[in-house]
């Protein structure tokens, strides 16, 4: 590995951690939430991916979403039914399929999480002038590229 190569990896691992570090004082700082950084993850799927409709997503759709198997994204949906903060429900059309959708809990959990990306993001932008953010967007872009290819070829 060159040395600038060396360098921009550590800086990744670096910034991996530090994002990391700092969802987990974010959680911490709302302990009677009792939620872990994966559940907030998979609330803030639910909420982003819902459809229009309401319908929710089903398990198998929010699998696919994240990236992890079917039976750790159940055993999370059923944590987080008992902890309120989703719902599950039948479809109509198909008694085999359920919808999973947030309680008003959740949303408000899903709402919290998402300001403070928000904030997180305006934070690391303030500074960098046009080009630099532009340039930012544009490797993290091609990064994202890389790591889902590389998914799609490990599965």
């Amino acid at each position: 590995m060159t040395p600038d190569a060396e360098y921009l990896n550590d800086l990744l691992v670096e910034a991996y951690s530090s994002i990391l570090k700092i969802e987990e004082q974010n959680v911490a700082k709302a302990t009677s939430l009792n939620l872990s950084i994966s559940e907030i993850h998979l609330i803030e799927a639910i909420e982003k991916n819902t459809q229009e409709d309401n319908k929710g997503k089903t398990i198998s759709e929010l699998s696919e979403i994240l990236k992890i198997t079917l039976p750790s994204v159940t055993l999370a949906i059923n944590k987080l039914v008992k902890k309120g903060y989703v719902t599950k429900t039948r479809s109509e059309e198909d008694g085999r399929v359920i919808f999973v959708n947030l309680t008003d809990r959740g949303k408000k959990v899903a709402r919290v999480h998402r300001h403070f990306h928000r904030c997180m993001v305006e934070a690391v932008v303030k500074d960098l002038s046009d080009e630099e953010f532009r340039a930012m967007v544009s490797g993290l872009v091609k990064l994202n590229k890389f790591l889902n290819e590389k998914i799609q070829r490990e599965e």
